[in-house]
């Protein structure tokens, strides 16, 4: 046992009746959490285990699980003595049965799933229903009252608790970290997050740091390294850490209570004392959060030897201890010894109801943790107060083509957005809000930060509706925390760095398809991506940057969570932003670039065709109305539109009368069956846009299988033929990384003459042209080092362009070129 420095033996609260209590409904929660790995029936040990009682799959983790229960049970003694809002958060692995057996009974488990009822025949069905076909899973997971993080995957429970406390000032995030997840990138760097915490206007979190010693087979980092560098290392984190150890050679459990009461109620007091400081007008400097590391050992009050082998603080009691008690004689004996020892007949009436020594410290209504609202976020959700788009959107009154950077339009109705909605709506980004061109939405707010700041900053500020670290885990894990617990945000990033993110976003999606199915779960906001700087225009930075990869691995999810947008120009950009931040219980990724390119749709044109998420555009094709197009082009994605409607002005001038039908998809799940996606076309609808027999060149902006991955039962599949990303780049030019890849308006040219019949031999001429003219511009870019003036800035694109803002045309530029006024990128 030891403390740290300021830490006392006797805290003012902590009463022996009020111990004792904790002590009981400690024991309580520990033999339902025994009894759900591995009972059947006999729920309250009436007559002798029997095989028949003992599950078939022994499957749970038991190791975790005393320390959650404790910790749960002298949060309930603190929330009823200080008339607290906690939420509890779960870290450990697999850590279920507890969160679950509190639940139970707190008395929310049975008000919310009835049949699992508060008596006998309840605690029967909570135990069968655990790890069992057509049961719960052994995590906290959506099933789970109270819980808001999952924790089947290790490291996201630190993050998740600071982004359910901003902007919450009167909640407190109480997470239980294990130490084995403590090793994970994710939880190394969430510590950081107390420089983001406002004391004013944000709630806290009471990280306590379980050291029980081990993982699945290995001892855990920071339970084998010396007592002063823990306290050293969290200490540099900038935490003020307090440890309570006990349990170990049995140790009265009493004694463990008394120091864990006494340093927690110093933890909450020194939580309350700061908040009383900032929200008074005390100095601004940050504070040094208190935290707690528990040290316990690993599946205390569980079998101490099994088989002959050590069990309880090993390893070997991460799991399931007993592993035979259905078929072993010895085993069972020992399960029925263990649950014994918590002495079920003083924890239980004649019904199987609690016994009422515990009712002192049970909270009630919302005030168990079970039932805090902000754990069913949903409940608390406001809608966002969305401003007009008409003030940012780009006119088109003098012709389509007006040059505008998508992602700095979007910035500036963003910029509206915050303004109103100061306290429920963020952006989180690993350092990239200016280079994305969102930083108008510096004019209405800062960066949040709480450390030094030096006069050389710029944007920062105790208060800030923008959060940046360099760490897109820490960004995901805030935003999912934020929105889980009722409010809104958007998450920018880098396309191809969105992939440091792809297993939570894994999780989430998981989380969102299984609350779908929980009656009691409200809907909440939906995660949405802003992925920019994308693989098209990454060319300054080179072939480890260019990567559309995300898609393939979204579209893989539920068709009930997932929607993918590739908006072609700045105002289908504004609708398609305005329309997901609406939303609700999905995950929407958009891609949208932040370089100048032309303003194709009016804002009119943008809505509908948002809403319609694939159309032809009459304007940018050739067909004849009353006669079937010759060949269908379409296009998905900004860089591929332009090149496809380049592509198409060439067909025009050098192949009269070929009937080219011209179609945009901005909705990428359009392409899907509807059988499969509610968003997809209908066969009859897919064939009457794209043809049934027609050849379909399709420019797309990621790799060219995800399109057919989700065309392949179309009737005219084997006609659709894609250009998109190979895997092939480097540092180059734009225009370059597109014939690199065969994306470019001369290798479209050159695919439609090639496909379409009696096209190939009538203008193989022209073909070659074409063909010359990839090499011509390929020796240019080698010559010059930019592109050639023909295919760049505006006089690349497939008609002439004018400025946004001043309304005259523009002959020259490139716009590869990054504008001083904002970052290049990170690199």
């Amino acid at each position: 046992m030891a403390y740290d420095e300021g830490t006392t033996r006797t805290g003012a609260n902590t009463t022996r009746s009020g111990l004792d209590a904790v002590d009981v409904w400690w024991r309580t929660a520990n033999y339902l959490s025994v009894g759900q790995i591995y009972l059947l029936d006999n729920p309250l040990l009436e007559r002798a285990l029997t095989p028949a009682d003992i599950k078939p799959r022994l499957l749970g983790h038991w190791g975790t699980t005393p320390a959650l229960n404790l910790v749960y049970a002298h949060l309930n003694r603190l929330i009823v003595e200080r008339d607290l809002d906690v939420l509890y958060i779960a870290g450990p692995g697999h850590g279920g049965p507890g969160v679950v057996a509190n639940a139970w009974i707190d008395g929310t488990y049975s008000e919310l799933f009835p049949d699992v009822s508060f008596d006998r025949d309840g605690i029967r069905k909570l135990f069968r229903q655990f790890s069992f076909p057509g049961g719960i899973p052994s995590h906290a997971s959506p099933e789970t009252p109270g819980s808001l993080h999952e924790g089947g995957e290790l490291g996201y429970s630190l993050v998740h608790a600071y982004g359910a406390v901003l902007d919450n000032p009167g909640l407190i995030g109480a997470c239980v970290v294990g130490d084995g997840e403590a090793e994970t990138a994710t939880l190394a760097a969430s510590w950081h997050l107390n420089k983001f915490l406002n004391a004013e206007s944000d709630g806290a979190v009471l990280p306590i740091l379980n050291l029980n010693g081990y993982k699945i087979a290995n001892p855990t980092i920071l339970a084998r390294i010396p007592e002063e560098e823990l306290l050293a290392l969290f200490r540099g984190y900038g935490y003020a850490p307090r440890i309570v150890s006990g349990g170990f050679d049995n140790e009265d459990p009493r004694l463990v209570h008394e120091r864990l009461a006494d340093a927690m109620g110093q933890a909450f007091d020194d939580i309350a004392a700061i908040q009383a400081s900032a929200r008074g007008g005390g100095e601004p400097a940050r504070p040094a959060w208190p935290m707690l590391i528990l040290r316990t050992p690993k599946g205390w009050t569980g079998p101490k030897v099994v088989d002959g082998l050590p069990v309880e603080n090993t390893w070997r009691a991460h799991q399931v201890p007993l592993a035979g008690v259905r078929d072993n004689p010895e085993h069972r004996a020992q399960l029925q010894e263990w649950m014994q020892s918590y002495r079920p007949a003083e924890l239980f009436d004649g019904s199987g109801r609690p016994a009422p020594g515990i009712d002192g410290i049970r909270p009630t209504l919302t005030h168990r943790m079970s039932a805090n609202p902000h754990s069913n976020g949903g409940e608390l959700l406001e809608p966002l107060t969305v401003p007009a788009l008409e003030p940012n959107a780009i006119g088109l009154d003098g012709g389509r083509g007006a040059i505008a950077e998508p992602t700095r339009v979007l910035g500036g109705w963003l910029r509206e957005l915050i303004a109103a909605n100061p306290h429920t709506f963020r952006i989180f980004g690993p350092d990239e809000t200016a280079s994305n061109r969102l930083d108008d939405v510096y004019r209405v707010t800062q960066k949040a930060w709480q450390g030094e700041m030096l006069p050389t900053d710029e944007h920062l500020g105790r208060e800030g509706r923008v959060i940046e670290a360099l760490s897109e885990n820490l960004m995901q894990g805030l935003l999912e925390g934020y929105l889980l617990t009722g409010r809104h945000g958007l998450f920018t990033s880098y396309e191809a760095f969105i992939h440091v993110v792809d297993s939570m976003f894994n999780q989430y999606a998981k989380w969102l398809e299984s609350s779908a199915h929980v009656e009691w779960r409200r809907p909440v906001a939906s995660f949405t991506y802003l992925l920019s700087s994308h693989v098209w225009r990454q060319d300054h930075n080179g072939f480890s940057h260019q990567d559309p990869g995300f898609l393939n691995l979204v579209v893989n999810k539920q068709a009930s969570v997932v929607r993918v947008y590739l908006p072609p120009d700045a105002n289908t950009l504004l609708v398609t932003a305005e329309h997901c931040l609406r939303s609700r219980n999905y995950v929407n990724v958009i891609v949208a670039g932040k370089q100048p390119t032309a303003t194709l749709l009016s804002l009119d044109e943008a809505r509908a065709h948002g809403a319609r998420g694939a159309g032809i555009w009459d304007w940018a094709g050739t067909e004849v109305a009353g006669e079937e197009p010759d060949v269908v082009v379409a296009c998905a994605g900004d860089v591929p539109t332009v090149e496809a409607m380049a592509a198409v002005q060439i067909l025009k001038a050098e192949v009269p009368g070929l009937r080219v039908r011209f179609i945009n998809v901005v909705d990428l799940m359009r392409l899907q069956d509807s059988r499969e996606h509610p968003h997809g076309l209908t066969d009859d609808a897919f064939d009457a846009l794209f043809t049934r027999d027609k050849p379909v060149v399709f420019a797309f902006h990621g790799y060219p299988s995800l399109v057919h991955q989700l065309t392949y039962r179309r009737t005219n599949h084997q006609n659709i033929h894609v250009r998109g990303f190979k895997e092939r780049g480097t540092t180059t030019t734009p225009f370059d990384m597109l014939m690199m890849n065969d994306l470019d308006r001369f290798r479209l040219v050159m695919d439609v003459i090639h496909r379409v019949p009696h096209l190939e031999n009538r203008y193989a001429a022209l073909s070659q042209r074409m063909d010359d003219e990839r090499i011509a511009h390929r020796a240019y870019t080698r010559e010059h080092g930019e592109d050639s003036p023909d295919v760049s800035g505006s006089r690349g694109l497939p008609f002439r362009a004018r400025s946004a803002d001043a309304g005259t045309h523009l002959d020259t530029g490139d716009d590869n070129v990054t504008p001083a006024s904002g970052p290049a990128g990170r690199s």
